[in-house]
């Protein structure tokens, strides 16, 4: 015999039940306003109220107010450092994040050319101004912005600050060696791309401030979304994203999965179809909220209706394996050995070739970045690293699930940024009015 059934509710694998209902549970509102890890009866918060463009007016969108500033002060400093170690005195920063983390520009285009005794940023007309008071308002230590109007000239423009250099840095994912030598002079050109990631990786205290306050507007997101025989996984999709943009976000890390049924559930990076929820279907949704460039990430799963005893030994195996994990994050644990933890954790169940893809990857100003956590990585957590644990199970015809946290390496192991139930009972729903 199954758990009793009860009516009007969606139940988790485990016989636990969630209320259908397309508004944030009081209870668990006011816990994730206040973020993981605070205190939930003497938590003081304050909250601002934004105007944003196209928001309906006076809408109250919830961001918190005591977000610590974003510096990019002493970034500059850091980078020349780690150049001087691969013998490169000029670099070259284009991608889009990386120059964003460098100068605090967010334009589209731009190179940040950065030489023994100066900082330049070149970009076109579209962003001078833009620029010259997005640096100075991070504190970069750029000491000058040059406006171009074409591709060729720009090109030039970097040639001429890094003449006479020998070894030149630069990032070879954004420009390729061939289309930086179609452009420009340069000649002794040396692939940086590992070394600005293993920059990045640790996360500062405001950057970390953003990514927790993303990881909460997204938890709100869900636990306001209606869950229920009838709703498409499009609607479930543009519920959460508004619901998100509603409390301040910019938008979603990524576009939302929301995944159902024996077949769309079985494919890890499913896109939202038209297909509505029928009662017996597992329902894996992975969501985040994009906030001040820095994304959160999470995945639930859920049961439509009375969960089969395949769906609870699917949901209660793959809970240990990501416990596996989370406890085996810590300051100076390979990555290969978090996700072998969750691998040899649904080994024991017999589940193991079901876990088809890695078991996460470090979140940012990039939704995926380093570190990366599978069977073969070689890089090593460090306190500040901000990283996903997302063991999952898939098969044709039976469906998916996966279970997916966002957690802070400290010193002394971790610390989960992602608050929203994944096993224990969810809160009643809130009165009638």
């Amino acid at each position: 015999m199954g758990p009793p059934r009860c009516p009007g509710r969606l139940r988790r694998p485990g016989g636990r039940t969630a209320p259908l209902q397309p508004r944030c549970p009081r209870t668990l509102a006011a816990h994730l306003r206040g973020g993981p890890g605070r205190d939930r009866e003497h938590r003081r918060v304050r909250w601002r109220r934004l105007r944003t463009r196209g928001s309906r007016r006076g809408r109250d969108t919830r961001v918190s107010a005591d977000l610590p500033p974003l510096s990019a002060a002493g970034r500059v400093a850091r980078f020349r450092e780690a150049l001087a170690v691969h013998g490169i005195e000029h670099g070259i920063v284009s991608g889009a994040s990386t120059r964003r983390w460098l100068s605090g520009f967010t334009g589209s285009n731009g190179d940040v050319v950065v030489t023994p005794d100066r900082v330049v940023l070149v970009t076109d007309g579209r962003y001078g101004s833009q620029a010259e008071r997005q640096i100075s308002a991070s504190g970069a230590g750029v000491d000058e912005v040059m406006v171009t109007t074409t591709v060729v000239e720009q090109r030039r423009r970097v040639d001429e600050l890094c003449a006479g250099a020998g070894r030149v840095g630069f990032e070879s994912m954004v420009w390729s060696h061939a289309e930086w030598s179609a452009h420009g002079a340069l000649d002794d050109l040396v692939p940086i791309d590992s070394v600005v990631s293993q920059l990045r990786r640790r996360k500062d205290a405001a950057e970390i401030a953003r990514i927790t306050e993303a990881a909460r507007i997204a938890s709100v997101a869900l636990a306001a979304v209606e869950i229920a025989p009838g709703v498409s996984e499009r609607d479930i999709r543009d519920s959460l994203e508004s619901t998100m943009r509603a409390h301040g976000a910019d938008g979603p890390s990524y576009e939302t999965i929301v995944a159902s049924g024996p077949d769309n559930a079985a494919m890890a990076h499913h896109r939202p179809s038209r297909r509505v929820l029928e009662v017996g279907d597992t329902v894996v949704i992975d969501v985040g909220a994009l906030l001040d460039g820095y994304h959160s990430d999470m995945t639930r799963s859920f049961v439509v209706g009375d969960p089969s005893d395949e769906q609870q030994r699917w949901y209660a195996a793959l809970s240990r394996a990501q416990r596996a994990g989370l406890d085996a994050v810590a300051d100076g644990v390979a990555t290969r050995e978090v996700d072998a933890a969750c691998r040899a954790s649904l080994a024991e169940e017999g589940l193991a070739d079901l876990f088809t893809h890695g078991t996460g990857h470090g979140v940012g100003l990039d939704i995926h970045e380093e570190p990366f956590l599978g069977r073969s990585t070689e890089s090593v957590l460090a306190a500040g690293d901000v990283v996903t644990v997302e063991p999952g199970l898939y098969r044709v015809g039976a469906g998916g699930m996966r279970i997916e946290d966002l957690v802070l390496v400290t010193e002394s192991g971790h610390r989960s940024l992602t608050d929203f139930p994944k096993d224990d009972p969810c809160p009643p729903s809130p009165p009638t009015t």
